[in-house]
């Protein structure tokens, strides 16, 4: 059964190890969100251990200077792991056999201020799907627009012509940036899943991106729960994970469930979710 929490000091005593949710959870991509704070602080008092884990298509580094600007200061966390920072290792190393094969020309579909996932790499970025090895797609730009996919489409439509491969360094559809909903990789990646292309999903709900933060966690996963606002992608990376789950309701879903609990209820469970508990906010 799914509790329904005012706040989140009762989760606080059953759990060692906590995987946090940043956009949507932590901050809306412009500020922290009301006590979201307070209560990484009141878990790190307790002697609890935080690892952020986040979308983001961007560095670690690059995460925590933002955290640092919206006054969310280094010692509130444990750690962190963005799905940006896991794609740059996979692109990296070229190991893993999907990746092996790809090639080095690289078809970048995002903003500049992504670039830092893969500068410094082995790779050439080309402009034109004709003289492209692969696509990494980090989400939309300000030139086409964060709104609407239709201006994607046509370049979407000549890569799949080339049979191009697509890495997606964030798996959300979508996000609300200070109020207002924005389109994300996961859309386009989906788009181009539709059209019979090849997609690598690096992030949540996919479990490889769990592995690196349970072992910053080092504990039993039964001693670990994920917090997240979305469901399809952190209460469903949770469950792929091993991990309970608490579905905080006021970030991705806020205007479809409000604060409706039959409704959150029956959301989780059409999912084939069950979240041990639900939060309004990720406040104490």
């Amino acid at each position: 059964m799914m509790d329904s929490l005012d706040g989140f000091a009762p989760l606080a005593g059953r759990y060692d190890g906590f995987i946090v949710d940043l956009w949507g959870v932590v901050h809306d991509g412009v500020s922290p969100y009301p006590g979201a704070a307070d209560c990484l602080a009141r878990l790190r008092d307790l002697g609890r251990r935080v690892i952020l884990l986040s979308n983001a298509p961007r560095r670690v580094d690059v995460v925590r200077e933002g955290l640092r600007a919206m006054g969310v200061a280094d010692d509130l966390y444990d750690g962190v792991m963005t799905s940006g920072e896991y794609t740059r290792g996979l692109l990296s190393a070229r190991t893993d056999p999907w990746f092996a094969g790809l090639g080095r020309r690289m078809l970048h579909l995002g903003a500049p201020k992504d670039y830092n996932l893969f500068e410094g790499l082995d790779l050439e970025r080309v402009d034109s799907p004709a003289d492209a090895d692969f696509i990494l797609n980090t989400g939309p730009d300000q030139d086409r627009g964060e709104n609407d996919p239709a201006p994607y489409l046509s370049i979407l439509a000549e890569c799949a012509a080339r049979g191009l491969k697509m890495v997606c360094a964030n798996p959300d559809m979508e996000v609300i940036r200070g109020g207002q909903r924005l389109i994300c990789a996961g859309l386009l990646a989906s788009l181009y899943a539709q059209k019979g292309c090849a997609v690598r999903w690096i992030g949540k709900p996919y479990p490889e991106i769990y592995a690196p933060v349970l072992e910053m966690l080092g504990l039993p996963r039964g001693r670990v729960l994920a917090v997240g606002d979305a469901l399809g992608t952190d209460m469903r990376g949770a469950k792929g994970a091993g991990v309970d789950g608490c579905w905080v309701l006021g970030g991705i879903h806020q205007e479809m469930i409000g604060d409706d609990m039959a409704l959150a209820r029956a959301e989780a469970t059409s999912a084939g979710l069950a979240p041990v508990a639900t939060v309004p906010t990720f406040r104490w």
